[in-house]
């Protein structure tokens, strides 16, 4: 079985052509983030994700995390594995120095959060839940909670958690029932159950700090009623030292289709007790606070789709290097050749591999502009970018993991038979690829949040200012000779028309016929998906056509143009027909009455 081998060429290539690493660079607290430690720290990720977790991925995902007597125990080798991964400050990359972090920009983290997902997905999940819970809190907390908590989560010596869904409240959080009692010393009793909870148990760490949503007693209905609390799994005695066991206990886990080695607890608060918690800023500012994990778990998820078409192609490419099969098509009485010499085959790895960089493209120069959002000294330099970034983390966790997921898929497919067979480690990345589609929220949901609050509330303002950059990019596309690019030119333009004739439909439909916006919202998110990633492939061809016209003979570049071609001619040009769809389709979607289901 192969292991996985980081794409630093393509890293590299996306993080400096196309995401602007100098530009980032050049933003306050980033000047350390030279091409030259940015390599280095690329090329260490690497190692780490080759040597300590490729090989866990397959092992841990056939032993799985147990469960017993209300304590997790992790598969063999990832408790060692992550003392490994604090001890070699991986978890603190892009954290802020106050609290021990490096500081590194959240573009280069994009890029080594990459490998570690597509090294062994299930691993990953802990960091990524851990990060989350920091920036709520360096955005939220008091003081007293940060110097209590932040140090320890920021190193990895602790980890943390979500806890938003309930048994009764799925995506509906106005549902949440868990209750938060005040006490005489300022703390509050937790008492209630959530599910789903992402590494809510585990063996690698001697504290968890739960972040729960709950209700204190004079809260109003609704999502308006919820607040944020601190819960330990380990309440912490002033001088930093834990102390006793807080009333917090994982009762089962779930039994899952994938991501086996990924505990998914169900966490009782306050069945004996009362858990304690401690309120994380204001009261019935709960969700508020919350979507600032959301938000960076939806990047982070994101990312695992890039991170599965990666390794997905990657494995089905060797596979149909070494599989001998059949004649090579039209050569009668020929010897027998690998299957990656016929064209269907050649067909489906193209396609992998156009996703993988499109999709690569996309959430790095996303993680770019949050980078300059946070940090660029202009005030107006940074609302635009991170009016960009809001638009796009629900293309990016949306397109990116709905791609994952038929990517992975065309990985079976390619392996044939010995694709739906577990040992050769295809099948794992398809059921491993399903959650991503859904936790953080459904794609539906990321498609409802795309249409609703991040184009109709704006009357598509920040949508008409994408199109104008890719429109833009058409001057020099016109400008190179040679079919590849005259064929991606006219892909583009065709793309961008049918984007903006459905955002602009969507505008002018959504405060009228809301219901028919929404049986579109999901076409337009890959249509938005699917037009961005043509547009990033372009700039990624003219990128590669300059080096080769300096004279750099490297075979990468007129790689990345013929993949760019393929992108245009088999994926770019889907746009017209989604746009259609979106404008067109919802009449469809209505048109049987309930009971005809």
């Amino acid at each position: 079985m192969s292991e996985y081998y980081a794409p630093l060429r393509d890293m590299q290539f996306v993080l400096k052509e196309l995401a602007g690493l100098d530009a980032v660079a050049q933003l306050p607290g980033c000047e350390e983030a030279t091409p030259d430690l940015v390599d280095a720290v690329l090329e260490e990720a690497a190692r780490f994700a080759l040597e300590v977790l490729s090989p866990l991925n397959y092992p841990g995902d056939q032993e799985g995390a147990t469960w017993h007597d209300k304590a997790v125990t992790m598969p063999a080798g990832f408790k060692e594995a992550y003392k490994l991964f604090v001890e070699s400050g991986w978890a603190a990359l892009a954290s802020e120095p106050e609290w021990g972090g490096q500081g590194l920009p959240k573009v280069v983290a994009a890029a080594v959060g990459e490998m570690w997902k597509s090294a062994n997905h299930a691993f990953s999940l802990c960091p990524l839940l851990t990060t989350g819970a920091i920036e709520a809190l360096v955005l939220s907390g008091s003081e007293e909670l940060k110097k209590t908590y932040l140090e320890k989560m920021v190193s990895g010596e602790w980890t943390g958690t979500m806890n938003l869904t309930e048994p009764n409240a799925g995506s509906d959080l106005a549902a949440v029932r868990t209750r938060a009692e005040p006490q005489p010393d300022g703390s509050y009793k937790i008492y209630g159950q959530k599910i789903f909870i992402t590494y809510g148990d585990h063996d690698m760490v001697e504290n968890i700090v739960h972040l729960v949503l709950a209700r204190t007693p004079n809260a109003p209905e609704g999502v308006k009623g919820i607040s944020l609390f601190v819960v330990p799994k380990f309440l912490v005695n002033a001088d930093g030292s834990l102390g006793a066991r807080n009333d917090a206990w994982c009762v089962s886990i779930e039994h899952k289709l994938g991501i086996h080695a990924s505990p998914t607890a169900v966490m009782a608060f306050g069945d004996h007790s009362g858990a304690i918690g401690h309120l994380v800023g204001e009261e019935n500012r709960g969700l508020e606070y919350m979507f600032i994990m959301m938000n960076a778990a939806r990047f982070g998820v994101g990312l695992e789709g890039v991170a599965v078409c990666e390794r997905a192609y990657q494995r089905a490419r060797d596979y149909a290097r070494e599989r001998i099969q059949c004649t090579d098509i039209g050569v009668r009485g020929g010897p027998k050749v690998p299957i990656i010499a016929h064209p269907d085959v050649r067909r489906m790895l193209m396609t992998m591999k156009a996703y993988a960089e499109a999709t690569r493209a996309l959430a790095y120069v996303v993680a770019a502009a949050h980078d300059a959002a946070m940090r660029h000294p202009d005030e107006g330099e940074r609302k635009a970018n991170q009016a960009f970034v809001d638009l796009m983390i629900p293309v990016v966790k949306g397109w990116s993991t709905e791609t994952g997921v038929m990517v992975a898929s065309l990985g079976v497919q390619v392996h044939g038979g010995m694709g739906y067979v577990e040992e050769t480690g295809a099948a794992q990345h398809l059921r491993d690829a399903q959650i991503s589609t859904i936790y953080e929220g459904t794609t539906g949901i990321q498609a409802n949040d795309l249409i609703g609050r991040k184009i109709a509330r704006e009357s598509g303002s920040t949508l008409k200012v994408v199109i104008e950059a890719m429109r833009a990019l058409d001057a020099d596309l016109a400008q190179q000779a040679g079919g590849h690019f005259v064929a991606i030119r006219n892909r583009l333009r065709t793309g961008v028309d049918a984007l903006a004739a459905a955002g602009g439909w969507l505008v002018a439909t959504y405060g009228s016929d809301v219901r028919a916006a929404a049986a579109g919202a999901v076409p337009f998110l890959k249509l938005l998906g699917t037009v961005a990633g043509g547009w990033l492939m372009a700039r990624a061809a003219l990128a590669a056509q300059a080096r080769i016209a300096a004279g750099d003979s490297d075979p990468f570049f007129a790689a990345k143009i013929g993949t760019a071609r393929f992108y245009a001619d088999h994926i770019l040009s889907q746009a017209p027909g989604l746009a259609s769809t979106v404008t067109d389709g919802a009449e469809g979607v209505m048109a049987l009455p309930e009971d005809m289901f």
